[in-house]
């Protein structure tokens, strides 16, 4: 059985320890995977530019919606204008 003695310093010096020997394990992971800053800094040059490009995409579709239901909108009117110059003409 341990002793109150060994139980406290392998509790003081495990925890550290064992977060110290994670962060190296993590670490080592990473250069493993060959996951560099560089490679990390052109993968989130390559998402923003292609966030930025959806963006676009969707601006230019909003616009088309409005053109359409300005139309859509043009057409109405002048059905009822003409409903409403034929119902007068007879």
């Amino acid at each position: 059985m341990i002793d109150k003695g060994t139980l406290a310093i392998l509790l003081i010096f495990g925890i550290p320890f064992v977060a110290i020997a994670g962060g190296i394990f993590l670490k080592a992971l990473k250069i493993l995977k060959g996951d560099t800053s560089q490679q990390s800094k052109q993968r989130q040059a390559e998402e923003t530019k292609l966030i930025q490009e959806i963006y676009q995409g969707l601006l230019r579709m909003e616009e088309r919606v409005e053109a359409l239901e300005t139309i859509l909108l043009d057409r109405e009117r002048i059905g009822k204008e003409r409903k409403a110059t034929n119902e007068t003409n007879f």
